[in-house]
């Protein structure tokens, strides 16, 4: 099945578009675009650059897709914009294509869910499933695990990153690395809680939320630090992937200044 494209769009002819791609009035699609089967673009959006966006994606209208990263230093380098599968954009989001800093991709993976006015800045990696409500802004180099969810008006400092499963409260100021399975909030934001909600509808075991609530509480309501917690953890039952995970993104965040594991990356920028 063909593409169908409003009269009053403008496609440039190198743009290399997959079947049932739906484009609306008034949009831009540049020459180093490639959109996959039954993506639709509503009216004005604008996609630029080397930008390869795969199939079933939706975009409302406004968004800005794919153009320069709000870097000084950034000189016109072919860097791009990789989009997953099933994704949403609604209305005014924005995706800046990469910096030469790192690989030189902004990438957002599968079936996320990003509302109105989110701000997806360079070199940023998404995973899959993540939702991020209204007026989210996550800053150059920001990573988001799978399975995340971020409240309105939420701002996120560059290099940081926010682990699987966790639940960024509205307003919240992310200055560190956000560790999985937990709730955090505030300004700057810190651990409240375990998502266990989150957990639940993940078919997470009772087992899994049970030592998760037990290491939050050691941790940020005891606050007996990272090493007696885990030897405690460790040295009372079995060991479950989620201990795992949290302890290895713990040690990583640990490893890097000001609460973020990726920011020794900075200086290489």
């Amino acid at each position: 099945m063909s593409s169908m494209i409003a009269q009053t769009a403008v496609v440039d002819p190198r743009a290399k578009l997959g079947n049932n791609v739906r484009i609306g009035h008034f949009c831009v699609i540049g020459p180093d675009v490639t959109i996959g089967d039954d993506t639709i673009i509503d009216s004005h959006c604008v996609i630029s650059g080397n930008t390869r966006i795969g199939e079933e994606n939706h975009f409302f209208s406004g968004c800005v897709i794919g153009t320069h990263p709000q870097d000084t230093g950034y000189r016109e380098t072919p860097t791009c914009v990789e989009i997953g599968d099933g994704n949403t954009f609604r209305e005014h989001c924005t995706v800046n294509r990469a910096t030469e800093k790192e690989d030189g991709i902004t990438r957002v993976g599968d079936n996320n869910y990003l509302m109105t006015n989110v701000h997806v800045a360079h070199d940023c990696k998404l995973g899959d499933r993540i939702v991020i409500a209204n007026n989210g802004m996550l800053g150059g180099h920001v990573h988001v695990f799978n399975d995340v969810t971020i409240a309105g008006g939420v701002g996120v400092n560059h290099f940081a990153s926010i682990g699987q499963m966790s639940f960024v409260s509205a307003m919240s100021r992310v200055l560190h690395d956000v560790p999985p399975f937990m709730i955090v909030d505030g300004q700057p934001a810190k651990p409240r809680a375990v998502n266990s909600v989150g957990l639940k509808r993940h078919d997470y075991p009772a087992e899994d939320i049970e030592v998760l609530s037990r290491i939050y509480r050691m941790m940020y309501r005891s606050r007996i630090g990272v090493e007696a917690t885990r030897k405690q953890i460790m040295e009372s039952g079995p060991i479950r992937p989620v201990m795992k995970q949290f302890f290895d993104f713990i040690d990583i965040a640990g490893t890097g200044k000001h609460g973020r594991g990726r920011q020794q990356r900075k200086k290489a920028a």
